[in-house]
């Protein structure tokens, strides 16, 4: 027999308030769905309601909904494809569809949400967000394909509407405002690449494009998520949403820090 009480939309709800989160605001949500615990009547679906009564009409919510697997085979390691099928893995790639196309590696809130009707994707193959609110079709139109994550991403603009980051029992290895600092910053090895991505298929074949980026990378976000917190612990709300240990801070604060940082460490 179960006996722990479920979680419910209201339960969430009052964590979400109690953590700081306000109507009106704009929220760059990371999320692990099993982190907060027990039995949430809803899963998913719930949180994302919970966190849409929270910001309410005003307020806009927005989730990395990124795909990388929509990648140039020969770059892939883990695991990596043998050489001999890179050129059918290139045809039969189904290119990006901001409708069909599923998350990786973001979990199970953001690959229900980005389904939900309202919710608008932005156009970016490998690091689209998606967003529902007030101000999402701002924040998501444009996505430039050249400097996914810098000054013409969604990231910029939640930057300059000074949103809010909220970790909802995930790491900073997953943050991904840090990645605006990389382009902000001077930080050794720092480097033009040039990636590769599916965008239409045509004739029984998928078509790629190329483009430039940099050389972006998370090996030392926990380390710097750890400095920020150390230095800068006042600009951090902490709380529980259910089980989960969570953090909400200002966007332009982290960003602002980090760039500093990676300047400094790297």
């Amino acid at each position: 027999m179960i006996t722990e009480r479920p979680i419910t939309i209201q339960d969430l709800s009052r964590d979400l308030a109690a953590l700081g989160v306000k109507e009106g605001m704009t929220v760059l949500l990371h999320s692990s769905l099993k982190s907060i615990g027990g039995w949430i009547v809803g899963g998913a679906e719930a949180v994302i309601l919970a966190l849409t009564e929270v910001l309410g009409k005003k307020g806009t919510l927005v989730m990395p909904t990124q795909s990388p697997n929509l990648t140039n085979p020969e770059t892939w390691g883990n695991p990596p494809a043998d050489p001999k099928w890179w050129q059918l893995i290139r045809d039969s790639m189904p290119p990006f569809d901001p409708d069909a196309t599923v998350t990786s590696g973001m979990g199970v809130i953001p690959e229900t949400f980005r389904k939900q009707k309202g919710v608008i994707r932005s156009l970016h193959p490998h690091v689209s967000f998606a967003a529902r609110g007030r101000a999402a079709k701002g924040l998501m139109d444009p996505h430039s394909l050249t400097d996914s994550l810098g000054e013409s991403s969604p990231l910029a603009r939640l930057y300059d509407a000074d949103a809010f980051v909220l970790m909802l029992g995930t790491g900073y290895g997953s943050n991904t405002s840090f990645h605006l600092a990389e382009y902000r910053a001077a930080w050794r090895g720092k480097e033009h690449i040039t990636s590769q991505a599916p965008v239409s298929r045509a004739g029984g074949k998928t078509e790629w494009v190329s483009f430039s980026d940099i050389n972006y990378h998370s090996d030392d976000f926990e380390a710097l998520g750890a400095a920020f917190e150390q230095e800068c612990k006042e600009a951090c709300s902490y709380g529980n949403v259910g089980a989960a240990s969570c953090v909400l801070v200002k966007q332009r604060r982290m960003v602002d820090f980090a760039v500093e940082w990676l300047a400094r460490n790297r």
